[in-house]
């Protein structure tokens, strides 16, 4: 039909899962961020999408979504985190740290890769490095002397849609508390 956009195959959403902060946390990994002393051309990320990742999943087919709402269900035990490193990764990314791992917290990535593996999903090979993405392109980037350390009292985690183009953007959709 004309005027109508043509159907190039099955539709696919782009996924991770991720401890996803309330206002309060958020709050403060904007002011962590806005610490940083940032070069012409860095991206700053925006505060709506400050969140540690704990997989990515890429893209998968939508039709998979209800699926994995449910088999991505793993025991889980609150923890809490305390971020409070300014580090400069390789190829300019600037992140914040935990000043140390919490053991709930890479055994919640443990079971969920164990989950993935059991849908069939591959997880990343690489060790798990938590963190908080505060730019990209950020190289020589003045990084903050230091700052109050954020105290995350975790409840849960996050499947989260991201949404590329048109502004993109983030869409929790579940939360596993």
């Amino acid at each position: 039909m004309e005027g109508q956009p043509q159907s190039t195959g099955p539709q696919s959403t782009r996924l991770f899962l991720a401890l996803w902060p309330d206002p309060a946390i958020r709050h403060q990994l904007r002011e962590w961020r806005d610490a940083w002393g940032w070069p012409r051309g860095a991206a700053p990320v925006h505060t709506d999408k400050l969140h540690l990742t704990l997989h990515f999943l890429g893209n998968l087919p939508s039709d998979r979504l209800s699926a994995l709402r449910e088999e991505l269900t793993v025991p889980f035990e609150p923890f809490r985190l305390e971020l409070g490193r300014a580090v400069m990764w390789p190829h300019g990314l600037a992140v914040l740290e935990p000043n140390a791992e919490p053991p709930e917290l890479l055994a919640l990535h443990a079971r969920l890769g164990e989950a993935l593996e059991k849908l069939g999903l591959v997880p990343e090979a690489r060790k798990y490095r938590p963190h908080v993405t505060m730019a990209r392109r950020a190289g020589g980037a003045e990084l903050p002397v230091s700052g109050p350390a954020i105290t995350w009292e975790t409840r849960g985690y996050a499947l989260v849609e991201s949404r590329p183009g048109d502004g993109g953007g983030y869409i929790v959709l579940r939360d596993y508390a």
